[in-house]
């Protein structure tokens, strides 16, 4: 949201109910870890309410804002979609996880070698951080988690993916500088769009489900 500490409060409140119903409706294991997603985004958001109370900063808040944003997301999302998918699908979603994995990885040493610092910039926040090579770890990050979602089986994934594409294009234009939090708010809101697809699994389960890996 990242207008207000306010609306990072509120938006993470309710992005973080929806995360519950999904999380509750689940039949499948297996769909966990996606339908756990807004879940995990609302708490993102929350958490980027603490980073403005505090003014910004280099704090414990704004790392923890940046470990979910950075290397969690970009293995969380291509694992989760590649999880829920039928065995039909697995081969072509195993190259966005593995890029996800490389990816976590290096922004997992680079958060750790380097200090990010969140700067409140009028009515965004802005997160910087001196990671090397920038361009070409951006690209396989969008990758991961993009490329996941539109590569996947199911049409409600691919359309959250393409959602959450045109999100990034929209916010890359308008925010060039806060586009990392920018686009990881449009991407909590659009992860709303999992509770219609954890509803149709529910209703599409069957006890030969629970055998299926």
């Amino acid at each position: 949201m990242c207008w207000s500490a306010t609306a990072d409060l509120v938006a993470g409140a309710a992005i973080a109910a929806v995360g519950v119903a999904c999380v509750a409706r689940v039949r499948r294991p297996r769909d966990l870890p996606l339908a756990a997603l807004p879940l995990l985004l609302g708490a993102h958001q929350i958490t980027e309410a603490v980073v403005w109370d505090g003014g910004g900063g280099s704090g414990p808040a704004t790392l923890a804002w940046a470990v979910v944003a950075m290397p969690l997301l970009a293995v969380w999302v291509p694992l989760g979609v590649l999880l829920a998918a039928p065995p039909t699908a697995r081969r072509r979603l195993l190259v966005p996880a593995v890029v996800g994995l490389g990816v976590g990885a290096v922004l997992s040493f680079s958060l750790s070698a380097r200090t990010v610092r969140a700067e409140v910039r009028g009515h965004t926040v802005g997160y910087v951080l001196d990671l090397p090579h920038a361009p070409v770890v951006v690209a396989a990050y969008l990758l991961a988690t993009l490329g996941a979602l539109l590569l996947a089986a199911d049409p409600l994934l691919r359309l959250l993916g393409g959602t959450v594409a045109a999100g990034a294009v929209v916010c890359a234009l308008l925010w060039r500088l806060e586009f990392v939090s920018t686009w990881c708010a449009v991407a909590a809101v659009a992860s709303v769009m999992l509770f219609g697809w954890v509803r149709r699994t529910g209703r599409e389960f069957t006890p030969r489900d629970a055998g299926t890996h």
